[in-house]
């Protein structure tokens, strides 16, 4: 890409200008730090040049939007024809108070919606069931049945918005709910967009709402992978998380490398199961975290994009082009947040919006400024939307495609993010893949090792958190948030009793004993999750059904 003999006069104008006029800068203005560095351990030199990209061929390792290998983006005119999904995250208490953050986030501007269940519902209980007591509707809205999600979405027609679920371990359970409210509505399944996130290995490594062992869980997102390309065929089948692996605790190149290999092991089931690579490829999506150091969080997005498409190309021999696209959904770093002067939040998310923008995500939540003090507030969710709306429309860095390429320092951290991410992959491939990589722990001591050093930087004061470690003030104790009435927990009981009243019960077992039958074969249990469904089947019954088939799976224990 640069003349080598240009590459030469230039290192040398670098090193004579360090020896001199750098050297004596630094006797004046020692810097901040004896090195920098970012999450990823990577060194942030004093300065960029052509030099640290001289090996960089244009159209090997950048080329155009929406062609191989997509460093640049997977869409041809990105934001310049329409702007990323602004899908805000909400859901809390009951379907009916969920209904109505909805209902206004779509008067507010929002172009998708995205569901966050409570604990109960993404660990397949009912809000009757012991277990759940305390938990109902506190992180997200309970979905006991059918009727519930027929409420959720009351007045909302699933034809003109996409729908994203937060939903892992009993995935195709909800899935088959939407698709069963969509049917009430007149809404064929094939017309039917949105995406489930049905990410279970990264459950295993990081977020712990897992319900059956490995290998069924794989199973029933295989399944799901063949029932969709079939029936729902606009629908991502999968949202491949790394946000979650960042939330606790990795580095940039961690969340992209044990993401992508969860990525590998899901393509490499599925391929097992008979289907052909091209089939499901295509709706596969991913899911990815925007913290706070805005060249690094670019670089990652463009980095990950290159790798899957390299993947996909040479490992797994996809030809359709659509198959090798990394699409991917960001949320703002929910960890980065801080109870401390919570407006101080407002600034964090407009830089993490800002990276996302310029990586070049397809959809976009940001986090409200008060969650890392409770649920967020109508008036809160507003700034957070707005905040994607400004950099939309007013910032300008939606004008352009990938406007940060040719940066000498964000194509340089690209290829070494890319380069560590890849060392990262090739020690799982050699542990056995994702799925053993797991189960021996390796994720999980890596992602604790790089949280303790990041938390160690915190007290030693290494690193900066605004309000937090540096520049704080006295507070009063914060108002006005958003509290979950405990009643929730009874009202969602009362509706499951009720439930079981009016329906029809023989329809039910009937329902619950063929989905377990289905179990012990190798049918595509999708039909049969969605028959217990319209019977009225509560999402507790169908998933005890598999419970007792499958087992459940024991975390091994990481010293």
């Amino acid at each position: 890409m640069f003349n080598k003999n240009d590459v030469s006069k230039i290192r040398e104008t670098v090193e004579s200008w360090e020896a001199t006029k750098v050297k004596k800068a630094l006797e004046k203005f020692p810097e901040r730090k004896e090195t920098f560095k970012n999450s990823s351990e990577i060194e942030v030199k004093r300065l960029y040049t052509p030099a640290d990209i001289e090996e960089l061929d244009y159209e090997r390792d950048l080329g155009i939007p929406a062609q191989y290998p997509f460093t640049r983006g997977v869409q041809d005119t990105m934001y310049r024809g329409r702007f990323w999904t602004m899908r805000m995250y909400a859901g809390f208490a009951t379907a009916e108070e969920s209904n109505k953050r909805y209902k206004y986030l779509i008067e507010q501007g929002s172009m998708g919606l995205s569901v966050a269940f409570d604990l109960p519902t993404q660990m397949g209980y009912d809000s009757s069931d012991e277990i759940s007591k305390g938990e109902v509707g506190k992180v997200g809205v309970a979905i006991d049945s059918l009727a519930d999600m027929e409420i959720l979405f009351d007045g909302i027609p699933l034809d003109k918005v996409s729908t994203s679920m937060t939903i892992n371990a009993p995935a195709a359970v909800l899935l088959a709910m939407y698709i069963a409210v969509a049917e009430k509505q007149g809404v064929t399944s094939d017309k039917l967009r949105g995406t489930i996130q049905n990410d279970i290995l990264k459950e295993y490594v990081a977020r712990g709402t897992y319900i059956f062992p490995v290998k069924p869980s794989m199973r029933l997102i295989t399944n799901i992978f063949e029932y969709c390309s079939k029936e729902v065929p606009l629908w991502n089948t999968i949202s491949i998380s790394g946000y979650h692996i960042r939330e606790a605790g990795s580095t940039a190149a961690q969340e992209i490398a044990f993401t992508l290999s969860n990525g590998i092991a899901y393509v490499q089931a599925a391929i097992d199961a008979g289907l052909d690579v091209d089939s499901f490829a295509p709706r596969l999506s991913f899911f990815f975290n925007a913290h706070n150091d805005l060249f690094e969080e670019v670089a990652k997005y463009r980095a990950a994009r290159r790798i899957w498409a390299k993947v996909m190309k040479n490992r797994f021999n996809a030809t359709n082009p659509k198959s090798m696209m990394l699409k991917f959904h960001t949320q703002t770093g929910g960890s980065t947040l801080t109870a401390q002067q919570p407006e101080n939040n407002i600034v964090r998310v407009a830089i993490q919006t800002l990276a996302a923008v310029l990586g070049g995500t397809q959809s976009l939540h940001t986090n409200s400024k008060d969650e890392a003090l409770a649920l967020p507030t109508e008036a809160s969710v507003r700034t957070a939307l707005r905040t994607q709306q400004i950099v939309a429309h007013e910032s300008g860095a939606a004008d352009t495609i990938d406007p940060l390429a040719g940066s000498y320092y964000v194509e340089s951290l690209t290829n070494q993010l890319e380069d560590e991410a890849m060392e990262l992959i090739n020690k799982i491939d050699d542990l056995g893949g994702s799925p053993s990589a797991i189960e021996k722990g390796y994720m999980q001591q890596e992602i604790m090792d790089a949280s303790y050093t990041y938390q160690k930087e915190i007290e030693s004061g290494k690193r900066i958190i605004v309000g937090m470690n540096k520049f704080q003030v006295e507070e009063p104790k914060p108002t006005g948030l958003l509290r979950v009435d405990p009643i929730v927990g009874e009202l969602q009981e009362n509706k499951i009793a009720d439930l079981k009243q009016k329906r029809d019960s023989q329809k039910v077992e009937q329902a619950l004993a063929s989905l377990k039958n289905a179990c012990s074969t190798d049918e595509n249990l999708m039909p049969y999750i969605l028959d217990a469904v319209k019977a009225y089947a509560t999402l507790g019954e169908i998933s005890n059904v598999m419970r007792d088939v499958f087992g459940e799976y024991k975390q091994s224990v990481i010293l």
